[in-house]
C-alpha cells in the first residue's frame, strides 16, 4: 500500500512542478533513505514564466505513472483477496472441527450421566432391600446356636495395636415359611457379632511359626557418624498417656559413653527428625541390645552383665540386675561385633535375654525375665554358636537367627521353639538392603521386625503360619 501513496503523491507532485518548470528543465531520478523513488526537477531560472517544449514529456510521465499505478492496484488487490480467502477458509475449517469434537465430548458425557443416573438408581433400589432383609434378621432371634469361634483382626489398625475381638456366633434357625419356594430343607443362617477382649483374640490363634518377611520399608537415615549402628523401636505395649503405641524411641550407639535416649511423637516425626524429648540416662548403654516394654526401656549397662531398668515416664532407673554368667563387652557377640553380647528382646510371651556362657562355649542361650524385677525365671540353651549368626529375635517363643548382616540376600536359618526345646534349621528369605544390619527386633503390636541397616532405620512386614498344637 505504501506504493500506491506514494505513487499518488508523486503525481500530485508533477501536476505542481508543471504549472512551473521552465524551458531548461531537467528531471533527476533516485532513491531515499527508506528506499521510495523520489524525482527532482532543476531550472535554469525562477523567474521564466513558461516552459516551452516540456509538456510533452511531461505527459509522457504521466502516461506512464497512470498505467504503473493500475498495475500495482490490480496486483495488491489480488493478493490481498487470495490471502484472505485462504486465511477465512483455514479458519472455517478449523472452527468446524473444533465445534464436532466440543459436540462429540458432550454427548459422550451426557451419556455417562445417564449411565451413572441408572447405577445410582440401582445402589439405592439394592440398599433399600439390603435394608428391608437387615430388619427381619433383627427382629427374628436365633432359636438354635451351632458353635462360637474366635476370629482374629487380619487389617489390624494404622498403629498396629489390637483394639477389639469379634466373636463370630453362626446360629440356624428354623424354616421360615415366608421363604419357602418348595423347599423343605432350606434354612436361614445368620450371624452375630460382638466386641469380645483383645487378649482373647490373641489366644484364639494369632501365634505361629514364622512364615516369611517382607522387604524393608526405609523409615529415616541417621545424619551423622554416630547412627551407623543403633537401635530403634516402639512399645508394643505402652502403659500410661504420656508415651503411647506409636512414640518412637532411638539410640545412637557409636559413642564411648552412650546415654541419649530420643523420643519421637509418632513415625512421621521420626522420620521428619523432630524428637519431642532427650532424656538422659544414668548408666551408659552397651551395643544395640535395648528394647522398650510396658513403659520401661532396658539395656544393658556399658562394660557389664548388669541389666537395667529405666520407667520412661519417671525417667528413673527402677530396677537392676546382674545376668547370671552372662559374657559381655565382646566375649559373646554375634558375627558383626560391636559387643552384641547381651541382646535383649520381647515378644508375645514377655521379655527375654539372648546371650552365651562360658558353660555353653558360645552357643546361644536364651532367658525369660521378670518386667519388673529383671529376675531370670527360665533359662533354655540351644546349640548354635552365637559368633556364627548376624542378629536373632524373639516370636511367639521362639528364638530366631539371620545368616548374616551384610549379604542382600540372606537367610533367617535357625529357629529354637522354647515351649518344646527343640531347635531346627530353617530357610526364610531375608534381606541386608544396606549392607550392615546390626540390630533386629520384634514388634508383636505392629506385626513387623524393626532393624538398623547401616544408617538406615527401616522396617519388615512378617507373616506368621497357623499355631503349633499345644500352645496358645
Amino acid at each position: 500500500m505504501w506504493l500506491q501513496v506514494s505513487l499518488f503523491s508523486l503525481s500530485g507532485l508533477l501536476l505542481s512542478i508543471q504549472t512551473q518548470a521552465q524551458d531548461r528543465a531537467s528531471l533527476h531520478r533516485s532513491n531515499d533513505p527508506s528506499g521510495h523513488c523520489h524525482y527532482t526537477f532543476t531550472v535554469a531560472s525562477p523567474q521564466e514564466s513558461s516552459c516551452p517544449g516540456s509538456d510533452r514529456e511531461m505527459d509522457g510521465v504521466l502516461s506512464r505513472l497512470t498505467l504503473l499505478e493500475a498495475l500495482v492496484s490490480r496486483l495488491l488487490a489480488g493478493v490481498d483477496k487470495g490471502t484472505i480467502t485462504g486465511v477465512g477458509a483455514n479458519r472455517e475449517e478449523g472452527l468446524q472441527e473444533a465445534y464436532s469434537q466440543v459436540t462429540g465430548e458432550r454427548n459422550q458425557l451426557q451419556q455417562d450421566k445417564e449411565r451413572l443416573n441408572r447405577q445410582i438408581q440401582e445402589l439405592q433400589r439394592r440398599l433399600a432391600e439390603l435394608s428391608q432383609e437387615a430388619e427381619s434378621l433383627r427382629q427374628k432371634p436365633c432359636q438354635q446356636t451351632l458353635t462360637s469361634v474366635g476370629t482374629q483382626h487380619e487389617n489390624r489398625p494404622a498403629n498396629g495395636m489390637y483394639q477389639s475381638g469379634v466373636l463370630l456366633r453362626i446360629c440356624i434357625s428354623l424354616p421360615d415359611p415366608a421363604y419357602d419356594f418348595g423347599n423343605s430343607g432350606y434354612q436361614e443362617m445368620k450371624a452375630e457379632v460382638t466386641e469380645i477382649s483383645a487378649s482373647h483374640v490373641f489366644h484364639e490363634g494369632s501365634c505361629g511359626e514364622l512364615v516369611s518377611v517382607g522387604d524393608p520399608v526405609s523409615h529415616r537415615k541417621a545424619d551423622s557418624i554416630t547412627g551407623k549402628y543403633g537401635v530403634w523401636m516402639q512399645d508394643p505395649e505402652p502403659q500410661g498417656p504420656q508415651y503411647t503405641n506409636n512414640t518412637v524411641w532411638r539410640i545412637d550407639a557409636v559413642r564411648r559413653d552412650v546415654r541419649h535416649l530420643f523420643a519421637y511423637e509418632d513415625m512421621d516425626q521420626f522420620s521428619r527428625g523432630f524428637p519431642m524429648k532427650v532424656l538422659v540416662l544414668p548408666e551408659p548403654v552397651e551395643s544395640t541390645g535395648a528394647t522398650v516394654y510396658r513403659g520401661s526401656l532396658y539395656y544393658q549397662r556399658r562394660r557389664s552383665r548388669t541389666l537395667i531398668r529405666y520407667d520412661l515416664a519417671s525417667e528413673y532407673l527402677a530396677s537392676r540386675m546382674d545376668l547370671p554368667h552372662a559374657g559381655f563387652h565382646g566375649q559373646h557377640p554375634y558375627s558383626w561385633g560391636g559387643y552384641t553380647d547381651i541382646d535383649l528382646a520381647v515378644d508375645e510371651q514377655g521379655l527375654w535375654a539372648i546371650y552365651s556362657t562360658s558353660k555353653a562355649r558360645g552357643a546361644i542361650v536364651i532367658s525369660q525375665l521378670n518386667p519388673e524385677s529383671l529376675e531370670v525365671k527360665k533359662t533354655w540353651e540351644t546349640n548354635i554358636k552365637k559368633n556364627t549368626v548376624a542378629n536373632a529375635f524373639m516370636v511367639c517363643g521362639r528364638l530366631y537367627t539371620v545368616a548374616s548382616y551384610t549379604v542382600p540376600n540372606t537367610t533367617i536359618n535357625f529357629a529354637f521353639d522354647t515351649a518344646t526345646g527343640v531347635g531346627q534349621a530353617v530357610s526364610v528369605p531375608f534381606k541386608n538392603k544396606y549392607s550392615y544390619n546390626s540390630m533386629v527386633d520384634y514388634n508383636h503390636a505392629q506385626r513387623k521386625l524393626y532393624a538398623w541397616d547401616n544408617f538406615h532405620m527401616v522396617t519388615y512386614d512378617i507373616r506368621l503360619g497357623r499355631a503349633s498344637h499345644g500352645r496358645s
